[in-house]
């Protein structure tokens, strides 16, 4: 068995092979699929390949890997041998990959599969083409700030009022000519984002796991697709701390010698475009009622507001495993907002407008059935907030506010205490 080592550049791989306890340098491929294609067939049936998951990996992974007997897409931030080295050069990264694979010290990451790559690009993409957007509006911003006109008194700039308010304000040549450009950019990338917008709402309406992550609360079809997107395979996640830690919601731990473990703030690894989506679906699912407000409440009057989006944030990475992986609903979902989150995502995919007599299901709730959703939802917070209690009541004392020993003040702090008290009492 060989253990061949691709350092991947643009134009080409520098490829080493390390065979019976020697590494030799074999050269250089050119980056086509061609080329890719006639080296993947010199290749042995037990050889094993390794490259480092840069631009080109993932599909020269999928060039190679029916030829041999494993490709090993390596993570390059964990590649320390070639980051921290004295010497670096194509031949010795291609060589020091090749030793790496060859004494089993390197882990490969996922590649994912051709639709789930075609989404994470779509998803890039318009992320993309929003920060963009979101550019040429802040430098319209700016323009009216330097030319004293201050804010539009229109609640968007950017809708039929605000720009009506902005088109009858006098503006010299060249600030003229920047708010004119910048509106023909907003305009061009409005359509960009509005044409995949319909390409992704269109593949939420028809997958089921996407609908079943829109029955949780603060979780809609773009939310769904993105976290789907990042996710790829479901089962590839043994446990939901694994998810958490994918998404980069986990917390970092210090801890050395006989000193308790601290725990710090979140790693921040991982996707961080489906982690800020996370995040703003937690600030939605915080204002419902339900189990997750009742937890952000909690969480709030003791680390403050932020601190609790971003643990409603893990809450909701844990129910996307529990949901996904059992193949089931949020049990406390509202059907009535599901059935609105569906048929928004198939008007965003095109889909024609019903009559209002039409046969189908009733898509708005009517009165009695939105408060028995809201009913239901009441019930399931107050029996987490009876839970948490008991929980509290019978579980081991604590000192101070924190959970490291030995670390944690004796008492609240001023704040902290202030927060408490400002907490509405759980209804018990």
């Amino acid at each position: 068995m060989r253990s061949i080592g691709l350092d991947v550049h643009q134009g080409f791989c520098e490829v080493a092979i390390r065979e019976a306890g020697k590494t030799r340098s074999a050269g250089r491929v050119a980056t086509g699929r061609d080329t890719l294609e006639l080296f993947a067939e010199s290749l042995a049936p037990a050889d094993e390949v390794v490259l480092e998951a840069t631009g080109p990996a993932m599909e020269i992974a999928r060039i190679i890997r029916p030829h041999v007997a494993r490709v090993v897409v390596a993570n390059a931030q964990e590649v320390r041998a070639i980051s921290h080295a004295r010497v670096k050069s194509d031949r010795f990264d291609a060589r020091t990959l090749a030793e790496l694979l060859s004494a089993g010290m390197l882990e490969s990451v996922w590649v994912p599969d051709a639709e789930t790559s075609g989404l994470r690009r779509r998803v890039a993409r318009r992320a993309a083409l929003v920060r963009q957007r979101t550019r040429a509006k802040n430098e319209i911003h700016a323009t009216l700030a330097r030319c004293l006109l201050g804010r539009c008194p229109f609640s968007d700039l950017f809708g039929k009022k605000g720009r009506a308010w902005l088109a009858a304000q006098e503006l010299d040549g060249e600030e003229a000519e920047t708010v004119a450009g910048c509106l023909r950019q907003i305009d061009f990338l409005d359509g960009e984002i509005a044409a995949i917008d319909q390409r992704l709402s269109g593949w939420a309406s028809g997958s089921e796991e996407a609908r079943r992550l829109m029955s949780i609360p603060g979780v809609g079809a773009g939310v769904a697709v993105t976290l789907m997107a990042a996710i790829g395979d479901i089962s590839r996640f043994a446990s939901p701390r694994q998810l958490v830690a994918y998404l980069g919601l986990d917390p970092k731990v210090r801890q050395s010698g006989d000193e308790p473990a601290r725990h710090g703030r979140i790693s921040k690894r991982g996707n961080a475009h489906a982690r800020s989506v996370l995040v703003e679906a937690a600030w939605i699912a915080m204002r419902q009622p339900g189990p997750l407000h009742a937890f952000a409440e909690r969480v709030r009057a003791r680390k403050g507001a932020q601190v609790a989006a971003v643990a409603v944030a893990r809450k909701l990475a844990c129910l996307c495993w529990q949901l996904l992986t059992t193949g089931e609903d949020y049990a406390y979902a509202r059907p009535s907002l599901l059935r609105a989150k569906l048929r928004r995502a198939q008007l965003d995919a095109g889909a024609a407008p019903l009559s209002t007599r039409h046969s189908g299901r009733r898509i708005s709730a009517t009165a009695s059935e939105r408060e028995a959703e809201r009913e239901l939802v009441r019930h399931a917070e107050a029996a987490y907030r009876r839970l948490i209690a008991d929980w509290k009541a019978t579980g081991p004392a604590k000192k101070g506010a924190g959970a490291t020993h030995g670390r944690a003040p004796s008492t609240p702090s001023k704040r902290q205490a202030a927060r408490q008290a400002q907490a509405q009492t759980p209804a018990l």
